[in-house]
């Protein structure tokens, strides 16, 4: 996690130093106004104390002006350094291959609640720490000077509360604070579930139960969360303890010592001041120790991604490095090349020990060919997708484009060779035309305009008073669905990538609204390779192969005239669709 810091290293110890030097001057004020006070009892001349007057004011306003700019240096560099992690946290959540464990509560946490540990690491754990024991040894120091004996007794009182008390703060902390992290995800998924499915809950009868499961979690962080307030008060007490116990000791030693009365007192204010600020060491330990959860999920999300980058590049790195640029960069260069895109031989496996989701699924996209991907529900189909477009990685076998890996691509620029329309498509609380602009940001309205027609939804663009600037709500509950599924379709298309996938575009749609949009879509495609994914046969006569998957396997293959005269899976559901859209037209008309 400190690797990560390390660009900003300067910022950092920076940050530290100025801490430092607002603590040093804190406990100087409170020496030199307590000399003050001491020798100003015995109405000296004003001149004995004017250095001693000015020295206050200045150690005053000095603490102040230090303790602004430690704060403005310390957040700067801690929000640089969130602001990289956050990052690093998106892109490796977006990478990582979803398994059923995986909740969205959950990825929201990490994101939001275990990334602000890293910020509560630095400006709360290391910052203030590191500030505390450099004034701890300077309190032992400045000490020494005046008696070895007080500072032999400072330095025994400094080390119960600089190091004893962190310890003992820590061991009681840790055991419950892990605990904290992992409850706060579950929690938040809970909340995720709660609202997103209010609606299914309510229609099911298990509104109840999910939130007798959502307030269990919630008192049993509730009750994690006041035992580590109780440890923290007893802690605490402790330390006002060793304060005062260290200050006795401080005097005791000094008067032995034949140290001036003045000088004794100082010694005493000062004691209590350092062992104070020696404290701040037990705050920084349980703060460590409670965020030791969330730190341990993002150090392990993060280093699971880096092997992962690791491992992809460990063979003709630059070889390989420098023909994945050549092909991107052809790609962007020149909007006509079409690579050839070629599964070997992929498996894919969510989980160790179960049938594969794929098995040993060969298929060849050269430049323009159009395949349809069908098969029942769990077939496979999604997951095809999935690899095609290097969401989910293959457990065996190659995708290749153009002879490069497609894991040798970059994630950030594989959209421009792969992409299109997956499954639950999401629809932004934006306008119609930023929808459609995330796709191609340098998109024109004539580009807009020809991908909303190509998808059916120019018509209904053209009929809303706002036009383009139409708001569609958030996840498109302001529109219906069928306008929100051409809305996601017009945002593939003008995505343009050589290889197009669709899964399911026409979905919701009608039989005839349907068709039409297919045919349109396809056309809009031109001669790119495109492979849809679909439960709908009708329109597939143009496609040049159609795959039908079961279990992850292709069981059949071949054109619509090939299929539809040959037993099996696709001449089946031919008939039985056929007779259904009949009928529907029957009753419709």
């Amino acid at each position: 996690m400190l690797s990560l810091a390390r660009p900003y290293l300067g910022r950092l110890v920076g940050a530290g130093l100025l801490a430092a030097a607002t603590e040093a001057a804190a406990l100087a004020l409170m020496a030199t106004a307590v000399w003050l006070l001491i020798t100003a009892a015995g109405r000296p001349p004003l001149d004995a104390v004017t250095v001693a007057i000015v020295g206050v004011r200045a150690l005053a306003i000095s603490r102040g002006v230090l303790r602004y700019t430690e704060r403005l240096a310390g957040h700067d560099a801690t929000l640089r350094v969130v602001t990289d992690v956050r990052f690093r946290i998106f892109t490796a959540l977006a990478a990582r291959r979803p398994t059923a464990e995986d909740r969205s509560g959950d990825a929201l946490s990490r994101l939001v609640s275990d990334v602000e540990a890293v910020q509560d690491l630095l400006l709360r754990v290391l910052v203030p720490g590191a500030a505390a024991a450099t004034v701890a040894v300077l309190a032992v120091a400045g000490a020494a000077t005046v008696s070895p004996a007080a500072a032999l007794a400072l330095a025994a009182g400094l080390a119960v509360a600089g190091v004893g008390l962190p310890a003992v703060a820590a061991l009681l902390t840790r055991r419950t604070a892990d605990r904290v992290a992992p409850l706060r995800g579950e929690l938040a998924a809970d909340g995720a579930d709660l609202i997103h499915g209010a609606a299914d809950l309510a229609a099911f009868g298990g509104t109840a139960a999910a939130l007798r499961r959502s307030t269990r979690r919630a008192r049993e962080l509730a009750r994690l969360e006041r035992r580590l307030a109780a440890t923290g008060w007893a802690v605490d007490g402790v330390g006002v303890l060793v304060a005062g116990l260290t200050v006795a000791a401080v005097t005791v030693a000094a008067l032995r010592a034949g140290v001036g009365g003045v000088l004794v007192g100082v010694l005493a204010v000062g004691a209590l001041t350092a062992v104070e600020m020696s404290l701040a060491l037990v705050a920084a330990a349980r703060q460590w120790a409670q965020l030791r959860g969330g730190l341990r999920r993002v150090a392990d999300l993060l280093t699971e991604a880096a092997q992962a980058e690791t491992g992809q590049a460990k063979t003709g790195q630059a070889e390989t490095g420098q023909a994945a640029a050549d092909l991107v960069g052809a790609a962007t260069a020149d909007d006509r090349r079409r690579p050839t895109m070629v599964l070997d031989g992929v498996t894919v496996r969510y989980r160790a020990g179960t049938s594969p989701a794929l098995d040993r699924v060969d298929l060849s996209l050269p430049p323009g060919r159009r395949i349809a991907v069908v098969g029942p529900s769990g077939a496979g189909k999604s997951t095809l997708l999935g690899v095609l477009t290097g969401a989910v990685p293959p457990d065996g076998g190659r995708v290749t484009v153009d002879d490069v890996d497609l894991t040798d691509v970059p994630a950030a620029a594989r959209h421009r060779l792969v992409g299109g329309l997956l499954a639950e498509a999401y629809v932004f609380n934006a306008t119609v035309r930023d929808n459609l602009l995330l796709a191609r940001p340098t998109a024109t309205d004539d580009d807009l305009a020809a991908a909303a027609a190509a998808a059916g939804l120019f018509d209904w663009v053209r009929e809303q008073p706002d036009g383009w600037q139409t708001l569609v709500g958030a996840a498109g509950s302001r529109i219906s669905g069928g306008q929100r599924q051409r809305l996601a379709l017009a945002r593939a298309l003008l995505a343009g990538p050589s290889v197009l996938v669709l899964d399911e575009p026409t979905e919701g749609l009608d039989p005839a609204s349907a068709d039409t949009v297919l045919a349109s879509a396809l056309a809009a495609a031109d001669d790119r390779t495109v492979v849809l994914v679909t439960h709908r046969l009708t329109g597939l006569e143009s496609m040049d192969e159609i795959l039908v998957l079961d279990a992850g396997r292709i069981v059949q293959r071949g054109d619509h005239a090939e299929l539809t005269g040959r037993p099996g899976w696709y001449q089946e559901q031919w008939i039985m669709q056929r007779a259904a859209e009949q009928g529907y037209l029957t009753a419709a008309n």
